[in-house]
């Protein structure tokens, strides 16, 4: 059944999944529908996020099959800001509360595209999107506190160069797919890092994890993806596997409290040094802020 949201003290019930509702993005395919079948047979009322509606539909039979409950569901193409906005408004104007915000859609590109806003590709579908539906859909996740953002990051952060503010979508270098998806991931772990200091002491906490290499639709969207991920499938993580931090991040009860981390196989996990810095992720908020054209409400 649906619940609205209600302004919580800051003395908290323990946690419990059961009967919360989680927004899963990219929830048709792969990490995602993984983690919101995971979150369903857990007990969670899942908000099904996906770019198709018959997609959408397809993963709503299949939680309805396996829990006797039919999800809701958000769809919502993340290669325009219009559309999120769209959809954040939607989800506001349901009344419904937000426990669980999991932000997991992204997408790897075979070579250079823009968005519909005109921005790198890589950067609008993987940081732009989730950084405005998380500013937008801040209000609700504070009414229903205690909640969580969980933001699925990766280790690809590690392969992309230092984030040039003078020439943030790369416009004037060479083109590399995977520096250019690892490069959205490092802006992944700086909005939890910056987010994590903006909802200290609110009781919603936000925490990215990387989910190892998975096998996904994620990079068959070229040919030179889909021969990579045929020769790495041996060695590659299944959907469920590759979710299971991001599941364990969305209902561990001990995690109450914990904010601001980065995790792999449900631990602590070290990013490179950059991804820590509170200037870069400072100043990284702020271009963000000016390029969805959203300001945080405090």
């Amino acid at each position: 059944m649906e619940r609205t949201a209600t302004h919580c003290s800051q003395e908290y019930d323990p946690w419990n999944i059961a009967g919360k509702i989680c927004l899963v993005t990219g929830a048709t395919n792969g990490i995602g529908r993984a983690a919101a079948l995971a979150l369903a047979q857990a007990g969670a009322e899942v908000v099904v996020g996906g770019r198709q509606p018959e997609r959408c539909a397809a993963v709503q039979d299949q939680i309805a099959e396996l829990t006797g409950r039919r999800p809701e569901a958000l769809c919502c193409d993340f290669n325009s800001l219009t559309d999120v906005r769209r959809a954040a408004q939607e989800y506001l104007d349901s009344g419904r509360s937000l426990d669980v915000l999991l932000n997991n859609a992204g997408a790897v590109f075979g070579s250079r595209r823009y968005s519909a806003d005109g921005y790198e590709a890589s950067m609008a579908v993987n940081h732009l999107a989730p950084f405005l539906l998380s500013c937008m859909l801040w209000p609700r996740l504070r009414e229903s506190a205690p909640a969580r953002i969980v933001v699925v990051a990766s280790d690809a952060h590690r392969s992309s160069k230092a984030l040039n503010f003078d020439d943030l979508m790369r416009e004037h270098s060479f083109y590399f797919n995977m520096e250019s998806y690892g490069r959205s991931k490092l802006c992944n772990l700086l909005f939890t890092k910056a987010l994590a200091k903006r909802i200290e002491g609110s009781g919603v906490t936000v925490n990215a994890m990387h989910p190892s290499l998975v096998y996904t639709g994620l990079a068959r969207q070229n040919l030179m993806g889909r021969i990579l991920m045929g020769l790495l499938k041996p060695f590659a993580r299944t959907p469920a596997q590759g979710a299971d931090t991001a599941v364990w991040l969305c209902t561990e009860p001990a995690l109450i409290r914990a904010n601001g981390g980065y995790y792999f196989n449900r631990a602590p996990h070290q990013p490179r040094a950059d991804a820590c810095d509170e200037a870069i992720a400072e100043q990284l908020w702020q271009a963000s802020e000016v390029l969805v054209d959203h300001r945080w409400d405090h």
